[in-house]
């Protein structure tokens, strides 16, 4: 994926037999998913344009243009859903998107590398950060809260952390 885009959603297989797919949103306001004009898939050779019929169970029920069978919807079952980033609305200065903070280095309030953000999860609790570096041997996850991560600072692409004892090797 390009840093002009973010992934927003994902299909996540079909609903019924006339090509109608389940859609999964990651937008703050779930809905908003198909304001951002057409969506792109994660590797920017495929376009959609994707209306919400109805709300489904934490998802919603949509339609795609050109999808008219329940074969072709099940063939975009978990095709990522990218927008443009102009498309998308500008953040508040305590807000990010995931995409911005993966890569960024990861220092202590000392300033000793810990290693760097290899992925941001949300598995219903809250987001979590991935981070893979030296001395880890499998990757520290680091809940994102502003106690635990006191700065973000995109401009010199470092996050500093305050994490709990025993997520870092001593």
């Amino acid at each position: 994926m390009s840093d002009e885009r973010i992934c927003v959603g994902a299909f996540a297989g079909s609903f019924g037999v006339h090509g109608e797919v389940r859609l999964k949103s990651f937008c703050a306001e779930p809905e908003d998913i198909t304001t951002y004009g057409p969506l792109w898939s994660e590797a920017g050779d495929r376009r959609f344009t994707v209306g919400i019929l109805r709300p489904g169970k934490n998802e919603f029920i949509a339609k795609v243009d050109g999808v008219t069978s329940k074969e072709a919807a099940d063939a975009l079952k978990g095709t990522r859903l990218c927008a443009d980033r102009a498309a998308l609305p500008s953040l508040p200065d305590d807000e990010f998107y995931y995409a911005d903070l993966v890569g960024l280095s990861v220092r202590d309030s000392g300033g000793k590398l810990l290693g760097r953000v290899s992925a941001v999860h949300n598995h219903g609790a809250g987001d979590l950060l991935e981070i893979t570096g030296p001395g880890l041997t499998t990757p520290a996850l680091l809940p994102f809260t502003r106690a635990n991560v006191p700065t973000v600072d995109l401009a010199t692409g470092r996050v500093v952390v305050d994490p709990p004892e025993g997520i870092f090797p001593q």
